[in-house]
């Protein structure tokens, strides 16, 4: 560690304008990606420059520390992992250069999104077409890392195929472009003398004296052989001699690229999507080479555990109409079959050949754009979907991206389920089926020794399995760890890529271990990587029980995503942190959990699990729990329940902080102040208080009291008066559930929300005032909090019980009855949304008109009511338009405020900053309704406009 303390150390004397860490806590986090490794690094580096990647790689040079490239951290199979320098581009250079119409190219830095670029060269009618599943965090530069392909690259090619040119550093820091040149120019620049000669001299001499050896040993499939792309380098007909094609693909082993030059495509204006079911898979495999006549963009398939586990993810609600209910004939598979034109005529003409060739199966056509997009994102999901099928295994990558001939594919398909069958194993199968590229993961507990062991013999056999069809282990995702195989696929050509690794790298020092290596130099084994499962296993079973989400997580990276309207993760994407990151704090957790479970650990190991624990309470106390990642992170890694758990236990053996011990008794101390609102507010607002509030507790900018007039609320509930009511009486019964932070903060609330519901013909009464002990739940004081869950949950069943209907006020707060209070209590009681009762007054014409009319509205919803009740915003715009009010839903993600977060004086710059991601614009006039309260004070708090609750606009538009 002295060697990189040094490398650190001098980065920072030479002006290196980007961050390093080498805490115990950031390079836990960056030990793994979407594989089942995990490969602690020395040290992670975020350069802002492409001159700061130059200063690195030069540093670097006399420390015999080794340098890994890093993009969106999605690899499957390892490939930036290592136990080096990780230099990690996705932080900071996320730079776009301007469209050049004139050569349909765009110059992007490496940590660009592909999300992020399509969303770019939209408004020039444009797009990158390489479209990977993970478009939403995966990197430019990570896709040329693998030559990423992805849907539709029948039609549309591989990263490679786009590259014009690209700014890269080498081996020894120097700064080189690669570009198409003429084998005359070429054999210029290898006359000369350096690294860059003796890069074209040994290159040239491949491609020239094996081109026939070439030709025979790379198939001649769309899904080529990756990975030091000898077949494309040299281009004899056209004489161009372009090294684009061998960098890409070859894993940052060649060298480090600053920046890529990208032609890009035409973007088709119009998209149909047939969707055919069968009963059967083995009848969808070779029903694709009939309907690939048709000329489809795409054609994927999808099995039934894929579908099955989908079945409860959130998506489902919105494509179960266009895939079939549960009561349907069983599904054994899908082909999802994709047409795009930039006129209809010339889609109708596809979907007419579609129907023409009769598919073997049932077939619905989808035309809506918005449903095209949401089966998309389904099949996007397939990787983290079969990551939690229930109990110990899990779909995990290792031979996941097999390709072959199209034409074979079907009959590999059988030989290769017949393969894991025999192993007794359980599987997954999705992916390209038209280009013969399928993704398989075996379902295997790393945990078990066995299980892991099982990896070895069914690597090898899958290999041989796919060399005897004529294709490859790697179809899509690269080679990684898997490089011990190249020799297999390359034969004869494998000690070329050696000398071109010597040639680029003659020190291995990049990404060394992966693809090849000068010769003499090791390639590591898939069986000598440590895996995730190795430090999982020794996790205790309590331990493990408490954060098993956190060992569930498979490194999808799904919250990594690029686009700020994305619910999932706001501390994320204010900082581009991945510890703070559901990712990230699941891959401390678990790290955390196992050295804690350690009966008598050693000093080293002391030392080590508290190092941890304060890095994991660092990482959690960013963390809003807004519960996005309970829902919307495909593995449903819950980050804000294993807060909590974990809060219990780290705190349990420290003294809390003041501030813990006031805010724990909130709840009381709100009861009195309600009852003397004016004092409460002359005291908190004047500026002695706020220092106080500030030093002492580190609050700021806290709400006003806003107590409603006991006379203008609803009468309190007697459970003994609906009890003796009869129960057609109770069915028109609505009960508020009024809390004490709705009670004290957001009194007009309540009084409007039982003016509109009486207006509506209900008979409404409330709970009065009830502790929630939300707080408490936060802070880890899960033994207090269990207390309250029990009795809050009681009375609200008992209430459901007699069947009148239950409505919250606050998102948040209501969902605990399915959420927070479940977890401690084994029950839930449904309590619904405002939203849902007035969309249904709509719809059974319940509604009184309205007196005036108001502006069209921007309708914003609260994060947590996003990520669990995703229906909410357009009930609440149903219910809207019943009174005459037009409201449109406008995606955002989180404010910033999350209940107290927003109101730590520690939180003020994050807080802020996630505000200004799509809140700031958003808010930018008054026409706007938010539903949440957290979102109202945030909004009022960094604008100075207070939106008003969707059913306040309602009671003033009835002027009741």
């Amino acid at each position: 560690m002295v060697a990189v303390a040094n490398l650190l150390r001098r980065l920072d004397q030479a002006g290196f304008a980007g961050d390093a860490e080498d805490g115990v806590g950031a390079r836990q986090v960056a030990s793994t990606d979407n594989s089942i490794y995990q490969v602690r690094p020395a040290a992670i580096v975020y350069p802002r420059t492409g001159d700061d990647v130059t200063l690195l790689v030069r540093t670097l040079a006399d420390t015999g520390l080794s340098l890994t490239a890093r993009g969106g951290n999605t690899g499957t199979n390892g490939q930036s992992l290592n136990d080096g320098i990780i230099v990690d581009f996705a932080r900071h250079m996320r730079g776009i250069g301007a469209f050049d119409h004139e050569t349909n190219t765009v110059t992007v830095e490496p940590g660009v999104v592909l999300d992020q670029l399509n969303a770019f060269l939209k408004p020039h009618g444009r797009f990158f077409p390489p479209m990977v599943s993970t478009a939403s965090r995966a990197t430019i530069g990570g896709m040329v890392a693998t030559d990423a392909s992805g849907k539709g690259s029948r039609r549309w090619g591989k990263t490679s195929d786009y590259i014009a040119a690209m700014d890269l550093t080498l081996s020894d820091g120097t700064p080189w472009r690669a570009e198409p040149m003429t084998r005359a120019e070429a054999e210029r620049i290898a006359a000369g003398d350096g690294i860059v000669a003796d890069i074209h001299r040994e290159a040239l001499r491949i491609v020239t004296e094996r081109a026939d050896d070439i030709a025979a040993i790379f198939p001649e499939m769309n899904r080529g052989l990756t990975g030091y792309n000898l077949q494309k380098t040299w281009d004899a007909a056209a004489d161009r001699f372009f090294l684009g094609y061998l960098l890409a693909g070859s894993e940052g082993t060649l060298a480090i690229t600053r920046s890529i030059s990208l032609r890009v495509a035409h973007r088709p204006k119009k998209r149909a999507l047939a969707v055919i079911r069968y009963a059967a898979f083995d009848t969808a495999m070779r029903d694709v080479q009939r309907l690939i006549a048709a000329d489809p963009v795409a054609i994927e398939i999808l099995d039934d555990k894929v579908l099955g586990v989908a079945r409860s993810d959130i998506i489902w609600s919105s494509v179960e109409g266009l895939l079939g209910g549960a009561s349907d004939a069983p599904v054994a598979a899908m082909n999802f079959v994709e047409f795009t034109a930039d006129d209809d005529s010339t889609i109708d003409a596809g979907l007419t050949a579609l129907a023409d060739i009769g598919p073997q199966g049932d077939m619905r056509i989808v035309r809506d754009d918005a449903a095209i997009g949401q089966l998309w994102t389904l099949r996007e999901k397939s990787v983290g979907l079969l990551a939690r099928l229930g109990g110990a295994r899990q779909g995990i990558p290792f031979v996941e991206d097999t390709a072959v001939p199209p034409e074979k594919l079907a009959d590999f398909v059988a030989e290769f389920r017949a393969l894991l069958d025999g192993h007794g194993l359980n599987y997954g199968m999705f992916g390209h089926a038209d280009v013969g590229c399928l993704h398989v993961r075996p379902f295997l507990d790393l945990r078990d020794p066995a299980q892991a062991a099982l990896i070895r013999p069914i690597s090898d056999e899958v290999a041989r399995l796919t060399k005897s069809y004529g294709g490859l282990l790697w179809g899509e995702h690269g080679r990684g760890y898997r490089g011990e195989f190249s020799p297999l696929f390359f034969g004869s050509l494998y000690p070329e890529l050696q000398a071109l690794k010597a040639a680029f790298d003659p020190h291995n020092r990049l990404n060394p271990g992966k693809l090849a290596a000068p010769a003499g130099q090791p390639i590591d084994r898939i069986d000598g990587v440590p895996l995730r499962g190795e430090a999982d296993r020794r996790i205790d079973p309590a331990r493990s029980k408490d954060f098993d989400r956190a060992v569930a997580c498979n490194g999808n990276g799904a919250c990594f995503a690029w686009d700020s309207l994305d619910v999932m993760c706001p501390s994320y994407k204010a900082t581009r942190d991945r510890a703070q990151s559901p990712k990230g704090r699941a891959s401390l957790l678990r790290a955390w959990a196992r050295l804690d479970s350690i009966a008598e650990p050693t000093p080293a190991e002391v030392a080590e699990r508290d190092a941890l624990a304060a890095d994991t309470q660092a990482s959690l106390a960013t963390c809003l729990s807004c519960k996005a990642c309970t829902t919307l992170c495909p593995v449903k890694v819950d980050v804000p329940t294993m807060k909590s758990r974990f809060a219990e236990r780290y705190w349990a053996k420290r003294p809390r902080p003041l501030r813990h011990r006031v805010v724990a008794q909130m709840e009381a101390m709100l009861a009195t102040a309600r009852k003397m609102p004016g004092i409460a507010n002359g005291v908190a607002s004047s500026d002695r208080a706020k220092a106080v509030l500030e030093r002492t507790l580190g609050y700021v900018d806290l709400p006003a009291f806003a107590v409603a007039d006991p006379q203008t609320l609803p009468p309190v509930v007697s459970k003994a008066k609906i009890d003796a009511l009869p129960a057609e009486a109770r069915a028109n019964i609505v009960i508020l559930v009024e809390d004490n932070f709705t009670a004290s903060f957001d009194g007009p609330l309540v009084v409007a929300a039982g003016r509109v519901l009486t207006a509506c013909g209900y008979t409404v009464l409330r709970l009065p005032p009830r502790s929630n002990g939300k707080v408490l739940h936060l802070l880890g004081l899960r033994d207090r909090f269990a207390r309250i869950a029990a009795k809050r949950m009681a009375e609200a069943k008992a209430f459901a019980d007699l069947g009148v209907r239950l409505v919250g006020l606050d998102a948040a707060t209501a969902l605990m009855f399915t959420q927070e209070f479940t977890e401690l209590t084994g029950d839930s009681v449904e309590v619904a949304g405002l939203e849902t009762l007035l969309a249904e007054a709509v719809r059974q014409g319940r509604v009184p008109a309205a007196a005036h009319a108001v502006p069209p509205q921007r309708l914003l919803g609260h994060c947590t009511e996003q990520a669990l009740r995703p229906q909410a915003l357009a009930l609440w715009a149903e219910a809207l338009a019943g009174f005459g009010i037009a409201a449109q839903p406008t995606k955002t993600g989180c404010c910033g405020m999350a209940g107290l977060f927003g109101h730590e004086a520690q939180n003020q710059k994050l807080s802020r900053d996630i505000f200004a991601l799509s809140w700031a614009d958003a808010t930018r006039d008054d026409a706007m309704l938010a539903t949440g309260f957290s979102c109202r004070c945030q909004t009022k708090r960094l604008t100075g406009r207070r939106p008003l609750h969707p059913v306040e606009m309602i009671d003033r538009v009835l002027a009741v």
